[in-house]
Parts: C-alpha cells; structure tokens; sequence
C-alpha cells in the first residue's frame, strides 16, 4: 500500500507540474491514460518503479489485453525469465519485450488486427517504449522533437508480428520506410505500410476466392500468390519461337501456371514447377519483335523437363520494375522450396518454410504501394536474400534448425509460460486466414509456436544474419573500391595490366637471362645452387621458403604501413585514342586471339594425326619417345627427373651445349613441321523453326 501511495503521488506530480506536457501535445494516444494513471488508484497500484511512464503505459495495455494485472505479468516474468535475463541493467527492457511478446500474440489472434488503429499504435508505441524503458532514460529523450522510431527497436518489435517483418530483412525495410526520414521511423510511415499490408492481404484472399481462378485446377491443393495479365492495358506475353502470345499468369506457392488467352476464354494452363528439383534457372531476359533482343522486360524460366528455355514477357513503357517485381517473387517460391528440398522439411516445418515465402512477398506489395523509387525488390525476400548474403547458407542452416519440432517443443517445455518468445510464421498466416501447406488443413498437428526472436536475448538467427552483414558491409566496401579503379578503354586497361605484372615480368626476363647464359659465371651459380636443391630433395622447402618470406613481407608492410593510406599504383596514361583507333584496336586483338585459337588447333590437329598414323614414319618416332618417357617415369625416380629436366633446361644455352642444342631444335622443328594435320569437315545442320 506504501508503494502504490507513493507511486500514486509521483504520477500526480508529474502531471499537475505538465512532465508528461510534451507527450500529451504530440501523442494523442496517450492523452486519457496519463491522465487516468494520475488520478486512479487502480492504475498507480500497476506502476512499476523500474520503467520508464511511456514503458509503464505500454505494460498497462499489454496487461489490458491478457487480462491480467501488471503485478502479475510481473510475477510470471519473474518465474520464466533466467538469471541473466533479469540482470537489473536489463530488467526493464526484457520485461518490457516479455509483456509486448506476450500481448502481441493475443492480439493477433483477432481477426482483423492490422486493420484496427489501436493494434497499429500499440506496436508503434511499443518501439517507442523499448529505446526509452527504464526510469533512468527518460531524460535522454529530446522534448523538442517529434518521437520517431531507430533500427534497433523495429528490429526489435516488428518480428515479433512476423507480418510486419522478420529477422533477416527487418534491418533493409526499416531502411526502405525510413529512406526520406533521415534513418527515422515515422508513426505516419509505420501506419501507411500496415495499411499496405491489410491491402495486400486483402488482393491475395481475392484472389483465392475468385470464380475466375477457381476454374484452375491445382492437383496439389495449392494456394494462388499472385495474378497477373487480367488487365487488357498490363498484358503478360509468352514467347514461341518469334512470335509471343498473350495470356493470364498465375504463381502459386508450388508452380508457376500460364494460360493463353484466346477468343472468350484460356486455353489449357502450362505448368513450369517450382517445387520439384528440376535444375530450374529463373533469371531476367531480352525480347523484342521478331525474335530481337532488344527489350529487358522478360522471365527466362529454364528446367531439364523442358527442351527449351520459356520466356514471359511483361510489356511496360517505362522500366521494367514489372517484370523485377516477378522475377523477385518467382525466385522467392523457387528459393523456398530448394531450402524445404536440401533439408528435407516436411509437414509443419514445411508449411512454416512456405509461410515464411508468402509473408515476405506480402510485405513487399504493401512496400510496392508506398515507396514508388524502391527497386531491389530481393533485399525484401528472405530467401532471395540469403541467396546473396555472405554466409547467406549458414542463415538459412539456423532457420532450419530453429523450425525443428524436437527444437521447439524442447524450447517450449523449458519456457513453458509461452512469453519468452514470439510467435512463429506459420502461426502468423493461420491467423491471417490463409490456409498454406499441407499440414494445415490437420488439425491434430502441432504447430509451431515459436517465433524468431526471444527475451532478453540474441538468438542463435540474430547471431547468424549479424555475422552475415557484416560480411556483407565488408564486401561492399571491396566493391566499390573496384568500381573507382576500374578505367575505360583497351589502351588504358593494358597499361594498368603492365604495371601491375611488372614485377613477374622483371622476374621472368631474369630467369629467361640466366637461362640464355648471358652471364656465363652468374648463370653457372644458379645452376649448382638449384642443381644441389633438387639433389638434396630441397625443392619443397625452396617453395615453403619463398612463400614465407611473402608473408613475412605482408606482416612487415602492415606494422609500418598502419593507419596510413595504401600506396597508388601510378601508370603512365598511354596517347588517347579516337574511336576510330578503338575500333581497330579492338579488331586487332580479336584477330590475334583468332590466330591463338587457329595455331592451338593446329597442335590438336597434329596430334591427332600422330595417333591415327596419317603419317607412319612420324608416328614411329613419336611412339618410340613415349615408350622412352614411360620408362624413364617408371625405373627413375621422380628427384632425378626433375634434375635432368632442370639442367636439359638451364644448361640448353651454355657455351659447351649451345651448338648441338641449336642443332637438335632445328631438326626437332623440321620434323613437328612435316607432319601434316588430320583433315577437317564443317557439317551445318539444317534448322527448322516452328513459326506462328
């Protein structure tokens, strides 16, 4: 009674000396229950003295909707929660998220939610709550400014309503709603997004439910995502040989089905599955009339149960956010189900996988309605992001291991309260109305109950995608440290490619010079000192030795070189050239690598007329020397050949050998040049296109 006296006269102070002033002018939701908390006994009894008044109204609501008192939410934490979590550093924050956790799994479970203004401000209100819970850090809020929401609480809160967001993509769509706010979170922002999403929502039921797809037939008892080509002004064409077709496309969340349009009605749907290991490749393609590649507005989809790539078009007159947009949510369903295939998931597992899937794709049409400028449609995909994260294996590795049923009901029966974490996907899109999966439809089948993200702790998930972008950020500075150095021009880039091999070919010209004998007495050194390496059996501590003192030279150059900028490589700019001088510098390269490519020929040509015997004299000799090779590999062992390989090599050019080595390469020429090549035929198949 002494407490709840107490904290009753601090809340009355508070607000007969206008403290809560600048929250009552700037947040309106808040404006009866300051007041209430001011003048109610009830309400000062529920006043904890750890939090903050903004967590202390949150926990309010929250206890408001479980139907429990405060004191009791209290308690239950008290008894679920660990040591370590009820640290007093943490105690306000983890109690804070252990009564939102909580809450926001009852509130979900009212159909409609998101639709419902008071939902959508306690979510917000909450993210406000968690950057300020304790009583201490009230002050550090600035009253002169509005509240706005940081990263690390939308992290934070918004995957605990996994259709909100959810851990691996949490961080780039707080990035995408926050991208004309400064890096900031406007409740106004937050609520234009949610609307987004109960429209989306809303589009996908339709869908499902509309007469004209019912007529669909979907063996596997599939669920329709996405329709497109039903608007004469947004037709979907499909491309047969030069001509294109248009038709209704329909992606599910085990195929991709496309039915040509004819006179009153489609034609029989073509179904290219998703879900099957079929070594599908779905990338974007160019079309353009009669069989041209001009327009990049297309989806190639490639599979081995098809004798040739299919391509859809969607026609646009400006960009081709249209067709990333398909590209993006094709690869999604695709991505997720070689995840579900290369970890074997099944029934719920699976269904908790393929809600993931549809969730993600959710949230990314209510962000196409808000964000007109956002293009990379994949950073909002779970699955096509872990395609491209660093690491991106080993989140997909934890999410897997996170879905297993032996994982979760061991996590459930240690937190068997049920508010150490937050709910799971699946759980989200049962309450959502959606019916995905086949185990859905089950009712005597667990499902799962556990979200991503627990208490007062980094999960083994927010441990892997934190690894991850880090990687990530260090992979972007790389590249764009490759993007500056990168120079235009084939003079240009042949001057820097010189520069940067000079050192290699400073060391084989030295090597070319020791060889050629230039220095009889230098090339003589070289020669015993290698000759008695190899003897020794040496060799490999020579390598071992040359590729420490590299490291040693990385080691030093780092110590004396730290904190201060790398060196720049500086190459001589060659005389510019015109187009012209472009041109035929080009022509003359490709003319050199073709004359590569014909003398390489030449060698296969020859060869292969020595093993035919298309010239028996040469094919003896020839013969001759591979059995003499053969037996030298056999009886000699490997040290020796090395050696004499060394010494044929370096001593070819020395003053006693250097006549009869002239000698014997001439004639070896002369021989190499008297064989002549196996002939060749150019057989042209006759192509016979189908044309509609």
């Amino acid at each position: 009674m002494a407490t709840a006296s107490k904290a009753r006269i601090i809340l009355e102070g508070l607000v007969r000396e206008g403290s809560f002033k600048w929250l009552l002018s700037k947040r309106s939701s808040f404006d009866e229950e300051f007041e209430e908390m001011g003048r109610s006994p009830s309400a000062s009894r529920s006043w904890i003295a750890e939090l903050s008044p903004l967590a202390n109204m949150i926990v309010r609501r929250c206890s408001k909707i479980l139907g429990i008192s405060a004191s009791e939410l209290q308690e239950s934490f008290n008894v679920e929660a660990s040591d370590s979590v009820k640290h007093p550093s943490r105690y306000a924050r983890n109690f804070l998220e252990y009564c939102c956790f909580r809450a926001l799994a009852m509130s979900v479970q009212v159909t409609g939610h998101l639709t419902d203004k008071k939902f959508r401000r306690l979510t917000y209100d909450m993210m406000l709550a968690w950057e300020i819970p304790a009583a201490a850090s009230q002050h550090l809020v600035n009253i002169d400014e509005d509240l706005t929401v940081g990263l690390e609480a939308f992290s934070r809160i918004a995957p605990a309503v996994p259709i909100i967001a959810n851990v691996i993509i949490s961080e780039n769509l707080f990035e995408v709603l926050t991208m004309s706010t400064g890096g900031r979170l406007h409740f106004s922002t937050y609520d234009k997004y949610l609307s987004g999403l109960e429209r989306a929502i809303k589009k996908m039921k339709t869908q499902s439910d509309s007469s004209l797809l019912s007529a669909v037939r979907f063996p596997r008892g599939e669920k329709i995502i996405e329709v497109d080509g039903t608007v004469t002004s947004q037709p979907v064409l499909e491309h047969v040989g030069i001509s294109a077709w248009p038709g209704r496309l329909i992606l599910t969340d085990h195929a991709l089905y496309f039915e040509a349009l004819r006179v009153v009605s489609y034609d029989k749907p073509k179904v290219y599955d998703l879900s099957e290991d079929l070594k599908q490749v779905v990338k974007p393609e160019l079309t353009g009339p009669w069989g041209t590649r001009l327009f990049d507005k297309a989806v190639s989809y490639k599979s081995i149960s098809l004798s040739e790539p299919v391509v859809i078009e969607f026609p646009e007159f400006k960009g081709h956010s249209r067709r990333d947009y398909w590209l993006s949510i094709i690869q999604e369903i695709l991505y997720v189900h070689r995840f579900i295939n290369k970890f074997q998931l099944t029934g719920v597992e699976q269904d908790e996988a393929l809600s993931k899937a549809v969730l993600g794709i959710l949230r990314l049409q209510a962000i196409q309605e808000i964000s007109v400028n956002f293009a990379h449609y994949e950073n909002l995909l779970m699955f096509n992001l872990c395609d491209q994260l660093p690491g991106g294996d080993l989140i997909l590795e934890t999410v897997a291991s996170m879905s297993s049923i032996r994982e979760l009901e061991r996590m459930n029966n240690y937190k068997a309260g049920g508010g150490m974490y937050s709910i799971s996907a699946f759980a989200m899109i049962s309450n959502l109305g959606f019916v995905f999966g086949s185990s859905s439809s089950n009712s005597n089948e667990a499902r799962l109950a556990v979200g991503e993200i627990a208490v007062g702790e980094m999960s083994s998930l927010e441990r892997a995608v934190k690894e991850s972008r880090n990687n990530y950020k260090k992979v972007v500075l790389a590249q764009e440290t490759v993007n500056e150095v990168k120079v235009d021009g084939i003079d240009t880039n042949v001057a820097v490619m010189k520069e940067l091999l000079h050192p290699v070919v400073e060391v084989g010209k030295w090597l070319l010079a020791m060889a050629s004998w230039d220095d009889p007495v230098k090339s003589l050194v070289f020669c015993l000192i290698f000759t008695y390496v190899i003897w020794r059996g040496w060799l490999a501590y020579a390598f071992g030795m040359a590729l420490i003192f590299v490291a040693m030279f990385m080691v030093v150059t780092r110590l004396c070189n730290q904190g201060q900028p790398v060196d720049e490589l500086k190459v001589p700019a060659p005389p510019p050239m015109n187009t012209m001088e472009q041109l035929l510098a080009v022509q003359n390269a490709i003319s050199q690598a073709e004359q590569v490519v014909q003398d390489g020929n030449v060698v296969l040509l020859k060869f292969r007329a020595l093993l035919l015997s298309c010239f028996p004299q040469a094919s003896e000799k020839f013969a001759v020397a591979l059995l003499c090779m053969a037996l030298i590999l056999v009886f000699i062992p490997s040290k020796y050949i090395v050696l004499l390989t060394f010494l044929e090599a370096f001593t070819r050019y020395s003053p006693p050998r250097k006549a009869s080595s002239e000698r014997w390469l001439r004639r070896l020429r002369e021989w190499w040049f008297s064989i002549p090549a196996a002939p060749v035929v150019l057989e042209r198949e006759k192509e016979d296109k189908k044309k509609k």
